[in-house]
């Protein structure tokens, strides 16, 4: 008897068909996603795509001018205040007062949350401890570095315990050290609550997100998973090699091994006679000891040969040249 199908994965959030224009001008031009409850999410795109503005939607900080948006099954265009309390929001310019402590701060955020008394201190205490904030509990906000100043942004996002956080580039002016500690509790977050991060630091996305979501020009051109998106917009495989001997076959032995593998770049000679060549191919699969049976059988020195794994700034990059690309491509004549 098979075992019983898993049931869904509820959704956090749900947006179908979102549009968002001002005087005329399109911001966000109907995006659709959705958010699985406790999954984390980078959410990316360059200056102007429409980020903040959908953002801000999801918060119901700004309407949408048609479209839908739902969070925990609630509607965010009919159903703002409810939303309110399902959502944790740190902007990316946080408005955070010069003259309160750290800890008034986040105690009358708290009381605005609708948090009790009984149980604010020791969720305050809690969230210091996570944010590394304790030292500073006491201090004015005005005198708190820009690293600082993040934490407090990202404790009070989470005081409540909202089931969605929303944080845009959180890590923005952190040194190593605290991005280190914010992407620590980005993830200890997996699971119990739902995040959706936007920032330009790729690496971090990479590390800390399960899926990304990119958007140009307002619309959604690539999501998946790192790996994923590394295979629907990069596709193939790239190599890299250090050779020395007559390249004039090389091309020709390249094809012998796999018709699709190319040279994309090649360096001058070093001092030993060894030349950096770059190599792509449409096959996915590992091609790495075919290729090195193939060179040495043609008397070719190889100091070195490594696949080179395509970061997410590769598929950012990628992905929106393609849309951009799409966008100017001459439309056919009609007939």
């Amino acid at each position: 008897m098979s075992a019983p199908a898993a049931a869904p994965q509820p959704l956090a959030i749900e947006v179908s068909h979102l549009v968002k224009t001002y005087a005329g001008v399109t911001a966000v031009a109907d995006i659709s996603f959705t958010v699985a409850r406790g999954e984390i999410i980078g959410f990316l795109g360059p200056n102007g795509a429409g980020k903040s503005t959908t953002m801000r939607i999801l918060t119901g900080y700004l309407p949408a001018t048609s479209g839908s948006v739902q969070i925990c099954g609630l509607s965010v265009a009919h159903q703002p205040d409810e939303i309110k309390r399902k959502i944790g929001y740190m902007p990316e310019n946080n408005p955070l007062p010069d003259d309160m402590r750290v800890s008034e701060y986040l105690y009358f955020r708290g009381r605005l949350k609708e948090v009790s008394r009984r149980k604010l201190s020791p969720r305050i205490d809690e969230v210091l401890e996570l944010c590394d904030l304790k030292r500073v509990r006491h201090k004015i906000i005005g005198q708190l570095s820009k690293g600082y100043r993040q934490r407090v942004g990202i404790a009070e996002a989470i005081l409540a315990e909202p089931p969605v956080i929303i944080m845009d580039e959180p890590t923005i002016g952190l040194d190593p050290h605290q991005i280190l500690i914010v992407r620590d509790l980005i993830a200890s977050l997996r699971g119990r609550m739902t995040v959706i991060i936007s920032s330009h630091i790729l690496p971090e996305i990479e590390m800390t997100c399960d899926r990304v979501l990119i958007i140009n020009q307002g619309r959604v051109v690539a999501q998946g998973t790192p790996a994923d998106l590394r295979r629907e917009v990069l596709g193939g495989s790239n190599y890299q090699l250090e050779v020395a001997g007559d390249l004039t076959s090389l091309p020709a032995h390249l094809a012998a091994v796999e018709p699709t593998l190319t040279i994309t770049s090649q360096t001058r000679p070093d001092l030993g006679g060894f030349r950096t060549v770059a190599l792509t191919t449409d096959r996915a699969d590992e091609l790495g000891e075919p290729l090195l049976r193939a060179l040495l059988a043609q008397n070719l020195r190889v100091r070195s040969l490594s696949r080179v794994h395509s970061t997410l700034e590769d598929v950012f990059l990628a992905a929106t040249r393609r849309s951009w690309d799409a966008v100017a491509a001459p439309k056919p004549a009609a007939k």
